[in-house]
């Protein structure tokens, strides 16, 4: 009898962030299967399980075993920062079953478990920067070449998209996120609002509010664990808070109180 697979995503790493339904699945499963960083944040949850945690680059192998543990019986958790089904583990899964012939119906059970996104984690730290239309990309290039990159960054620009920039740098790859900036100057003014957020909810956490003409002075900071938010032509910075507006300021009057002109 085949087991289950539960592609679970934990947040941002507090397990206050972290919904029932992914503890509920972490608690169903005998096996935990992760990124040895992503296991580590869900240690106090894992006691007495079977644990394989995997490097950064091991994907496929990572993906691989849990599908051979699952059709071999077990209930097996795949625990992902964030949300799995945004740039993470959901969509190797299901491409891997997807090429094995896999049938959704009356094969092994698989569940994708959503959970708090960086893009929303972050968000909520600085203000309210993604209140209208926003665009997210990763300057990863390791799957995606640069080229299509810049076209999806570039198209962000030209839509006025509030954009949120996933993977900014590593100790490798130092160059995209400066030739994302001078895509996004040629359609933002330089004063146009930046958040730079590293290690959401995490005990490392940091937060530098910034523009798009400065972004550069802080290319030190910059990592994985970073994820950068650039406004629109409509944000502004309050008290060190991002806001893009929605639009009510132009049907209502704000800041007065009900009954009170």
């Amino acid at each position: 009898m085949e087991g289950r697979l539960y592609i679970v995503g934990v947040g941002p790493g507090h397990q206050d962030h972290m919904t029932f339904r992914a503890k509920q699945a972490i608690e169903e499963s005998d096996t935990i299967i992760g990124y040895e960083t992503y296991v580590g944040l869900v240690r106090g949850l894992i006691e007495g399980k079977e644990i394989h945690r995997y490097a950064m680059t091991q994907e496929v192998e990572r993906a691989q075993q849990c599908i051979d543990l699952a059709r071999s019986g077990r209930t097996v958790s795949l625990v992902s920062s964030g949300d799995p089904g945004i740039y993470g583990m959901a969509g190797l899964i299901y491409e891997t079953l997807a090429e094995q012939g896999w049938d959704p119906a009356s094969g092994m059970h698989v569940e994708v478990i959503p959970g708090v996104s960086a893009l929303s984690s972050c968000a909520s730290i600085v203000g309210s920067p993604l209140m209208t239309d926003f665009a997210v990309v990763s300057m990863s290039d390791l799957m995606v070449p640069w080229e299509i990159i810049a076209k999806r960054v570039e198209a962000a620009a030209i839509g006025d998209f509030v954009t949120v920039i996933y993977n900014p740098a590593s100790k490798k790859r130092v160059r995209q996120l400066a030739e994302a900036r001078k895509i996004l100057l040629k359609h933002r003014k330089p004063s146009t609002p930046v958040a730079i957020i590293k290690g959401a909810y995490r005990d490392a956490q940091s937060v530098v509010m910034t523009d798009l003409g400065s972004l550069e002075e802080h290319a030190e900071m910059l990592g994985m664990t970073c994820t950068v938010i650039v406004g629109n032509s409509s944000t502004y910075s309050y008290r060190d808070l991002m806001i893009n507006p929605r639009g009510y300021k132009s049907k209502y009057t704000l800041g007065t109180s009900p009954g009170n002109p």
